[in-house]
């Protein structure tokens, strides 16, 4: 099957409705990741159709989840899952923040090349960056512990905002480690298309 298949037949299983141009940008933000990775190594996964079921799907498994109008993606990397939900949500704005320059170099090119308005790029550590105010919203995709990245979100995530974690197994011992100023609201399961691995969607509201 090749990368477009792929794509698009996860797109269906998804049951998500995109248009032409949304699956185009996808596929051109794939192509770009695979042509910045042989040079700066974005990413270990080097498979053109590993990174579509791995990158791409598994970040569209959970747009559905995530509503809100202004989003951080904390540790955006190569911008997973901030681009992809970038393209799927035009009239919402991302913020997409991440410390390493090769990546955030990489995600301004996207940006640039793809059009997207409602991205801005920052590159610096989260415990650095002073927002001009607190968003509603902050995702994070493989980045540390549940605690860990909650501790980062002080100016970053508003009191009653949410915080989305994408997780692999579910993290039980993370959860009861978190700190009493968050309440965990939901931990979703997620089904990736092609992809035989459990996937979690965590949701965590800020209560103070």
């Amino acid at each position: 099957m090749s990368c477009e298949s792929l794509l698009r037949a996860g797109i269906e299983q998804l049951q998500l409705t995109l248009s032409e141009e949304q699956i185009l940008a996808l596929l051109t933000y794939h192509q770009l990741l695979q042509d910045w990775n042989k040079a700066y190594n974005l990413t270990a996964i080097r498979d053109p159709e590993q990174m579509v079921i791995r990158h791409l799907v598994d970040s569209l498994s959970v747009v559905s989840h995530i509503r809100e109008s202004d989003v951080v993606d904390l540790g955006t990397g190569a911008g997973l899952p901030g681009i992809v939900l970038a393209i799927v949500y035009p009239d919402k704005n991302y913020l997409l923040l991440d410390s390493n320059g090769k990546k955030t170099r990489f995600i301004n090119q996207v940006r640039i090349e793809l059009e997207l308005a409602n991205v801005k790029v920052a590159k610096s550590r989260a415990e650095t960056y002073h927002p001009q105010q607190a968003y509603p919203a902050v995702t994070s995709r493989a980045f540390a512990t549940l605690a860990d990245s909650v501790s980062l979100l002080n100016e970053l995530l508003a009191v009653g905002g949410k915080f989305y974690a994408m997780k692999g197994k579910l993290p039980d011992q993370e959860v009861e480690q978190l700190p009493t100023t968050y309440n965990l609201e939901k931990i979703q399961p997620i089904t990736v298309p092609f992809l035989d691995e459990e996937r979690h969607l965590v949701i965590i509201k800020r209560l103070a």
